[in-house]
């Protein structure tokens, strides 16, 4: 019988207990990862998917809660674990024009979407070095790449991440780690929720998270071994490089 792609590969999936993150997991799972969930707040929902993993794999997954914007709770949570697929997926949006934003409001999208990729990485990593095998996936959005008014922090986020990606990528090579981005266009979940969307995508509807989910297995298989410094642009063609 053929090896799944990621049997005896131990993932980790931030912001794991719904949507993208969610469908993440259990494809990862599904894949033959082992795979461990991140969830901040919502214990619930993390428990659902983890049981929903459960039952279409037999094994029951590691729940980890912490903030990953927070670099003492990141590095006491991963610190001793045995990473090698790292997905930054956990991300957050408080939207509002410039004159209205909050300071809190702009740090708050900051360390999560940013820092908190930086800070798991930054763990993750000693172990993939070590081992001289990793990968690394940084979820990061169309918005990173186009900008959308009201959503200053979010965009400058998102848009950060495609920089730490190919700074890590040239600084992580060298040890056979690869390091990509996944920028998701309009993605039915509840970030988008009460938005008609399907009329501004040319494919004429919106994506499912399984159409991320997809990629990112791909990119944490051997079948991608060759690339790096990626993104992955997976929008309906709402937006074109």
């Amino acid at each position: 019988m053929t090896a799944l792609p990621c049997t005896n590969r131990i993932a980790l999936i931030t912001g794991a207990s719904r949507g993208i993150g969610r469908a993440i997991a259990l494809q990862l799972a599904q894949d033959g990862a082992q795979v461990i969930l991140n969830y901040h707040r919502n214990e619930a929902a993390a428990q659902e998917t983890a049981q929903a993993i459960q039952e279409i794999t037999g094994h029951t997954p590691k729940i980890l809660q912490f903030h990953v914007g927070d670099s003492a709770q990141v590095h006491s949570a991963l610190s001793k674990l045995p990473i090698d697929i790292l997905v930054n997926n956990a991300g957050i949006s408080k939207d509002g024009l410039l004159l209205r934003a909050k300071d809190a409001d702009w740090q708050a999208v900051l360390d999560t979407n940013l820092s908190g990729a930086f800070y798991c990485s930054r763990v993750c990593a000693r172990h993939m070095i070590k081992q001289h095998w990793g990968r690394i996936i940084n979820l990061s959005s169309v918005i990173g790449r186009t900008g959308n008014a009201g959503q200053v922090a979010y965009a400058a986020s998102k848009a950060g991440i495609l920089g730490l990606t190919k700074s890590l990528a040239l600084e992580l090579a060298s040890r056979q780690i690869t390091v990509n981005a996944i920028a998701p266009g309009l993605i039915k979940t509840d970030m988008t929720t009460g938005i008609d969307i399907d009329q501004q995508i040319p494919l004429g509807y919106a994506g499912e998270p399984e159409d991320i989910a997809q990629a990112v297995a791909f990119l944490a298989s051997e079948k991608a071994r060759y690339i790096t410094g990626h993104t992955l642009d997976i929008n309906g063609g709402l937006y074109m490089v």
